[in-house]
């Protein structure tokens, strides 16, 4: 019964075994995180172009909810840059940033990001996220960053500028420069180069004065908290509001009230899209960060119960006035560096949250939009990763074109044109590739039962028998490919009497490729050659024995290459077989 439950509620797994040591590392872990997780969720918020106070309320129960529901022990969930921007990237050409349309049209794509999420749960879809590539998701965040770290440059210069991609900004931004304000340009830049030095060097700074190394680290994440309170007293003291320095201005005090988003059918259709891409890039992103923390300390999470934990806390957001929510990279790692020990740890964050919203939101009114800015920045600029580029390039000039597309899509264009484009690209290139299909004509090595490539090594080939090797699934669009190639290698063979189709790297032949097998059978029948099958797998194997194919191609199948040489022609194959086993 415990276990039946512990399936749909996977705290009851951790909390039967939670003890004090769980606890004090879990509040050290809640403490630090909290810290970070304030001035992230504000400045996120409005990069989302949606009131602080909303990346607060967003800080609270949809945290809460992974708790109940989530698998992984560190994971740290909440507004994050990205999802952020695509937000706003969907919302902005709707209606007015800052309008009350805008934060119910939020909620309700927060809502449809959820119901999404624990759609893919019920129907076991979490494969889906596999079509967003690593270098296709690498590219999307590293373009996301330095489109995100451009957009916040108006709130470093107090200027106003429009736009959604890098040839909107960057004319605005250039248009702007002469009319930079300059006490806002002070805070920003003295609040760029805190929080660099504090990422950069504090850590390094404080180890050297005798401080360990894990209370440097965590030392060095509230930065942005002291770049905040600095900015906001300097703001409060100068009276810099009154003269041109944008604020946040009042911030509600109280827990957010439960609401329902208004569930208007054409918005519905509107949003889908982009709560489907937000879903998936959020899905993506944080099951990513879930088992590499996880296997760390050789624990495991389940796909499938990520999606409802996260769809759950889409839900919760929606509910209580915040935004699309997911796991966070630099909050999680935070947590887990700082010993977190459960998902208890998330909930703790989120009581800290909530008590900073109930009693300290008076604070926040002379916070300026550019520490804010500068905050979005440096966590965003560490999310770009343009070596990766040129790795991949040599990698794979495929994969590098998928990755250079998305990022000029997301840069040029926008968010949600620049991933569907990497995400096309990315099929429409692994379809051209699986289309030519590398087929190795293969020799028996002397002295040994192996075959191998005739261009690679020094082998034995019998007159008698083509042996092919086939190094990819068979399906439709490989399929034509085969019989060409088939044809064109059994021509230049013409004292071939067999052809043995090697297929250990077959995992798959659909009803195209089994029908260009038939075709290909009946070719070699009419020129005198016979098919035959080696090295089959069992699943396809299955599959061929359903089909009529076995009955008439009039060929065998070996279960190794070495028994189909011995058996059509012996001689050849004993003489390699004994070649270096020779004296001397």
């Amino acid at each position: 019964m415990k276990q039946s439950f512990a399936r749909y509620l996977p705290c009851l797994t951790w909390a039967s075994r939670y003890d004090r040591g769980a606890a004090v590392r879990d509040s050290l872990a809640a403490l630090i995180v909290t810290l970070m997780l304030i001035p992230q969720s504000l400045a996120y918020a409005m990069l989302a172009g949606l009131p602080p106070v909303t990346g607060l309320y967003a800080s609270i129960l949809p945290l809460v909810a992974y708790t109940l529901f989530g698998t992984s022990r560190t994971l740290a969930v909440g507004p994050v840059a990205v999802v952020s921007l695509m937000t706003a990237a969907a919302l902005g050409p709707l209606f007015a940033t800052g309008s009350a349309e805008y934060a119910g049209a939020a909620l309700l794509l927060a809502l449809l990001s959820g119901v999404v999420l624990l759609s893919m749960a019920l129907l076991r879809l979490g494969f889906l996220a596999n079509f967003l590539s690593h270098p296709v998701i690498s590219g999307f965040v590293s373009a996301s960053g330095m489109l995100i770290a451009l957009g916040q440059l108006e709130h470093i210069l107090g200027i106003a500028v429009e736009g959604e991609n890098a040839l909107e900004l960057l004319p605005g931004l250039i248009v702007g420069l002469p009319h930079t304000h300059p006490p806002t340009l002070a805070i920003g830049a003295s609040s760029l180069l805190l929080l660099f030095l504090v990422r950069s060097r504090l850590g390094n700074w404080l180890e050297r004065r005798g401080v360990s190394t894990r209370a440097a680290s965590n030392l060095t994440r509230i930065g942005p908290v002291i770049a905040l309170l600095l900015a906001t007293a300097v703001v409060g003291g100068l009276q810099l509001a009154d003269n041109g320095v944008r604020v946040v201005g009042e911030v509600p005090r109280g827990l957010p009230s439960f609401q329902l988003p208004v569930l208007d059918p054409a918005l519905l259709l509107q949003l889908l899209p982009a709560a489907v891409l937000i879903s998936l890039v959020g899905f993506v992103e944080s099951v990513s960060v879930a088992q590499t923390l996880a296997a760390k300390r050789r624990q495991r999470i389940e796909p499938n119960r990520e999606l409802v934990a996260l769809g759950s806390a889409n839900v919760a957001a929606a509910l209580t006035g915040g935004l699309p929510v997911t796991g966070g990279f630099s909050r999680s790692i935070v947590n887990f560096d700082a010993g977190a020990q459960t998902p208890l740890a998330g909930a703790l964050t989120a009581m800290g949250i909530a008590i900073t919203v109930l009693f300290f939101t008076p604070l926040f009114r002379n916070l300026p939009h550019a520490v804010l800015a500068a905050t979005i920045i440096v966590a965003v600029l560490s999310l770009v990763d343009l070596a990766a580029l040129r790795r991949t390039w040599r990698y794979s000039r495929q994969d590098a074109a998928a990755m250079a597309a998305t990022m000029l899509g997301v840069l040029l264009v926008g968010v949600e044109s620049g991933i569907l484009l990497g995400v096309g690209l990315s099929l429409l290139l692994f379809l051209w590739r699986t289309s030519l299909p590398h087929i190795a004509v293969v020799g028996q090595l002397p002295g040994s039962e192996h075959f191998r490539n005739i261009e690679r090594f020094s082998v034995v080939q019998s007159p008698k028998v083509l042996s092919i090797r086939v190094d990819e699934s068979l399906y439709f669009p490989n399929a034509r490919y085969l019989e060409d190639r088939v044809a064109e290698l059994v021509g230049q063979r013409p004292q071939a009497e067999h052809l043995v189709l090697m297929c250990p790297g077959v995992n798959l032949i659909d009803a195209s490729a089994l029908e260009s097998l038939e075709a290909i059978a009946t070719r070699l029948h009419a020129a005198g050659v016979q098919l035959h099958l080696s090295e089959v797998k069992g699943p396809v194997m299955d599959r061929l024995r359903r089909a009529e194919f076995l009955d008439h191609f009039g060929g065998q199948v070996f279960l190794s290459q070495y028994q189909a040489l011995l058996a059509l022609d012996p001689q050849t194959t004993r003489h390699a077989l004994e070649r270096q086993r020779a004296p001397g």
